[in-house]
Parts: structure tokens; sequence; C-alpha cells
């Protein structure tokens, strides 16, 4: 069991956080697999099309008149004209800063949904380590309790034990059995969730042991790394440069936009061609727009604070279950070796010093310690992989 513990040490390190070699293959499938994925892609690339596409000018405007004269004798008239409009916002560039900051939102928000996906196909690969840890133990549980019924079964047919004695014994073998066929279901069951996850193909995964992992000894200074990178938050801060660029944007509107263009008009016998420009003054048509902006700014900004607020307490927390359950863990441990007594328990059982049931009762204390140990190897991993899904 030596090799199924996990050796936990604390250094001083940088974001870069250790990660299995096997799983990270895994997260790779998915990540090229997963259909939400592929349509989270998509639909940001469409976003970002449609960000872009309000931020050109005007469709110019093309005008032909032929107007019939009354009477006949004034003749026909022909007009024609060609216009322009500019807007500040548009010559400025200010529309186009707009949907550039616009799709780093969009980048952030694909960046968030794909760290959740990663993150849940992760603790998914970390249940089925201690599964398949536990299923390897649960085998050799299984082959002691075929070989202890087997001998019992030959000291029951030379009278030499009773048929309640026998019954116990087979009663531990159909429950070690009992609990395989559990672990083999879930086992199964996680397998399923991994290949929905990956787009709908299988997924081999036969790991049972976790790769050593480094916890950052300071959390505040680790917080400050981690919270640089986590898109939650960059999405909320970027939140606040959008709507700051909105406020730019809303004044710009609020600026008279000109047009101009050639115009030209024939009669008979005369022709008037030249120039021609336009003024448009936004006198109701953006009011309290930039109010408006303004006010999205404060509320993005509110929103920013009370994100990196949560995100650090429920980091904290985090951080402070995962190293105490470092800490269950070495008990654990600790305890596991002092208990090991099994070899020395079968010779006393072998050789009558102890009951069947003083053999199976410290046996079954000596496994309860196994379990623990394995249950909290996991959770310490689960807990670890939520604490550093900014890598993912």
């Amino acid at each position: 069991m030596k090799a199924n513990i996990i050796t936990l040490l604390i250094f001083f390190v940088s974001i870069g956080l250790n990660a299995q070699t096997s799983i990270n293959s895994v997260l790779a499938s998915i990540e090229e697999h997963n259909t939400t994925l592929k349509s989270l892609r998509e639909g940001a690339e469409a976003q970002k099309l449609e960000n872009k596409t309000d931020i050109y000018l005007e469709n110019p405007e093309v005008g032909f008149n032929y107007l019939w004269g009354s009477p006949t004798a004034i003749g026909n008239r022909t007009d024609f004209s060609v216009m322009q409009s500019f807007d500040m916002a548009t010559i400025t560039g200010t529309k186009s800063k707009a949907a550039d900051k616009q799709n780093v939102l969009v980048d952030w928000q694909y960046k968030a949904d794909r760290m959740n996906i990663l993150l849940e196909a992760k603790q998914y690969c970390i249940d089925l380590i201690y599964y398949n840890a536990l299923r390897k133990e649960l085998d050799l549980r299984l082959q002691h309790a075929r070989t202890i019924a087997a001998g019992y079964e030959g000291r029951l047919n030379s009278g030499d034990v009773s048929r309640l004695e026998y019954n116990k014994v087979q009663l531990n073998l159909s429950t070690v059995q009992g609990e395989i066929s559990r672990v083999d279901v879930e086992r199964n069951a996680l397998l399923e969730q991994l290949k929905r996850l990956n787009g709908g193909k299988d997924i081999l995964f036969e790991d049972n042991r976790y790769d050593e992992v480094l916890l950052p000894p300071h959390f505040d200074a680790w917080f400050e790394q981690a919270s640089q990178k986590n898109p939650v938050l960059a999405y909320a801060r970027q939140e606040i440069e959008v709507s700051k660029q909105q406020v730019t944007l809303s004044r710009m509107k609020s600026l008279p936009s000109l047009s101009a263009g050639y115009m030209s008009e024939k009669v008979v016998g005369e022709q008037f061609q030249g120039v021609s420009v336009g003024i448009s003054i936004p006198l109701w048509e953006n009011k309290n727009r930039v109010k408006q902006a303004k006010a999205s700014v404060r509320a993005a900004e509110s929103r920013a604070v009370d994100s990196r607020l949560q995100f650090y307490n429920q980091l904290q927390l985090l951080y402070n279950r995962t190293a105490g359950l470092k800490v269950a863990t070495e008990k654990y441990q600790q305890s596991l070796e002092m208990a090991n007594n099994t070899e020395l328990l079968k010779k006393a059982l072998d050789a009558g010093e102890i009951s069947l049931l003083e053999y199976m009762v410290e046996m079954g204390l000596y496994y309860d310690i196994i379990n623990q140990v394995l249950g909290t190897e996991r959770d310490f991993q689960k807990a670890f992989a939520e604490l550093s899904a900014v890598e993912l």
C-alpha cells in the first residue's frame, strides 16, 4: 500500500503545478473531441464576427430621379446623386476598438467554459484512479479470502471446525466479491462519463496511482498569480474595459455626423452639377446614452470586486481543506504502517492462537484504514484539482 500513498511535500513553487501525464493525455483528447467545446468554439467565432459587423461606414446612397414636365413644352428633368455619410465613431476607430474589446470578452468566456469541462473530466479521472487502486486492493483481499475459505473447507471436511465458522469464512468471501462488483460498476460509470465528454469515443484509463503534487506554501502570493489566470476574473476585468469603451463610443455618437457627395440636375437646355454636403445633429436619439454607459461601468466594477472576493474566499477554503487533507493522509499512513499485522494474524489463526472472529475483526480494522487512506487520497487530489483549475 505504500506505493498507493501520496508523498505530500510543501515547497515554494510558482503557479505551474505538477499534473499526471496520463490525465493530461485524457484531457487533451477530450479537448479535441468534446462536442460541447466544439460548439462553443464555433459560437465564439460567430460572436466575434457579429461584433465586427457594425464597425464600418454606412453604405453609400445613390439616387436617380426622372421627372416628366408639364406642360410638355418645358421638357423632362433628370437628377442623379451619390452620398456617403461619415460618423465620428467610425472615422476615429472607436467602433473597431469596442469590437476588439468585446472579442476579448468572448475569448475569456470560452476559456471559462473550457476550464469547467476539463475540470469535470479531471475529477472523473481522479475518481477512476481511486477505484482502480481500490480494485487492486480488493483483488488481494479476494485472493486472501479464497485461501482461507479453501483451508476452512478442508478443516470442515476433517471435522476440525464447525459449520458456523465455515459459513463465516464464506460470508467474508462473498462480501469481498460483492465489493468488487460494486467497484466495477462505479468504474464503468466513470468511463462512460469520460466517453461522453470525449465525443462518444472510448477512453482506456487504468492508472491506480497519483503523481506527486506540490501545494504552494504562501496562499496570498499564489492567489495573486492565480487571479491573473482565472478566466472568470479576467472576464469581469474585461467587462470594465468594454464598458469604458462604450462610454467613449456613446460620446462619439453624440457628435454630429457628416455626409458628402456628388449631385447633378439636367433640364432642357440646362445642366447643374456639384458637391452636396449635409450634417445630422443628434438632438434626441442618443439622450441618456452616455449616462447609461457610465452606469454600466460602475456596475461592471462592482461585479469585478465581488467576483474577486468570492474567488478569494473560495480558493482560501479549498487551500485550507487541501492542507488539512494532507495532514489527514499522513496520519492514516502512519496508522497503516503500525497496523500492518496481516502476516502475523494469519500465522496466529493457522496456529489456533486466535479465533476466526478475532482474526476477522482485526483484519476488518486494517482494511478500514486502507479504505480511509484511499478515500482521503482521492479527496485531496480532487480538492487540489479544483484549486489549480486555472492551469487546465
